[in-house]
């Protein structure tokens, strides 16, 4: 059984710069058939923008394609995680933080993201999450 962060997580992630265009955001998340995407200043991770940030945040609000994603993203103290993060302190961090991703970050770059659905697979892979989190994505 996977103890480590590093051995559950999705590496390469999708990054965008925090003045990227939400539009770019969003074909990243389509094109990578993922629901997030890590947000970079200068290379460094200092934020999260997801599907949900560009639907509420953005499209609900009647902003454009071209808002920066610094704008809709979640940011400021970004939680993150380190590869060597034990798995159950990183379901600790997500429960405290209210989050549902996090970005693996390692010398200040991003190497990956754990999701909720990643340590359900981990710790019980008969849950009804981990079959969720398991499911081939919508095309």
């Amino acid at each position: 059984m996977a103890q480590r962060v590093a051995d559950v997580m999705t590496g390469n992630p999708a990054t965008i710069e925090a003045g990227g265009r939400i539009a770019d955001a969003a074909a990243l998340m389509r094109n990578n058939d993922t629901g997030a995407v890590i947000v970079t200043d200068n290379g460094r991770v200092s934020g999260i923008v997801t599907d949900r940030d560009i639907a509420v945040r953005a499209v609900a609000d009647e902003k454009g394609p071209d808002t920066p994603v610094r704008d809709v993203c979640s940011g400021g103290d970004v939680a993150t995680v380190g590869p060597d993060t034990s798995i159950d302190q990183a379901a600790r961090l997500m429960r405290q933080k209210a989050v549902r991703r996090l970005p693996v970050v390692e010398k200040d770059r991003a190497v990956g993201v754990v999701s909720i659905g990643d340590l359900a697979m981990e710790k019980d892979p008969n849950s009804a999450l981990a079959d969720i989190s398991s499911a081939e994505g919508n095309r």
